[in-house]
């Protein structure tokens, strides 16, 4: 006699992005899928690496991160940077609750390093992403 059981929860999301380097897959020879915590990352750092309307048909998506790199290397100018990261994520990344976000100005490199912990919706681990933001001529 069999007894099947109901799983604890049905109610689990997954998500899956393309990844963006277009690699194929060794066996497969199709392009390589980016899934649950890392389709998230991507989908972070695309959010912040996106200017407004740089995306057909959703201009309001994006922040404007690019333009305050070319401003001087100061703290204001981390606390700026922080401040959009914080509103980009809010309004345009729901699959993520946002723990903390610091930006340190690189006076040497001429850039600033930025650390984002979130912890996604379905996930009870927190999530640490980490680079670096330069302007680009």
């Amino acid at each position: 006699m069999a007894i099947f059981t109901k799983p604890l929860s049905t109610n689990v999301r997954s998500w899956s992005d393309l990844d963006l380097d277009f690699k194929p897959h060794p066996v497969t020879g199709d392009i390589v899928v980016k899934r649950n915590v890392e389709a998230i990352k991507r989908s972070v750092r695309n959010l912040i690496q996106t200017n407004e309307h740089e995306r057909p048909f959703h201009p309001e998506i994006g922040s404007n991160i690019r333009g305050v790199l070319f401003d001087l290397i100061a703290p204001t100018t981390a606390v700026v940077l922080q401040s959009s990261i914080r509103q980009v994520l809010n309004n345009y990344e729901p699959r993520i609750k946002l723990i903390d976000i610091k930006v340190v100005a690189d006076s040497d490199r001429n850039g600033y390093h930025v650390t984002i912990a979130f912890e996604p919706i379905n996930i009870p681990e927190a999530v640490t992403i980490e680079f670096f933001l330069e302007r680009l001529r």
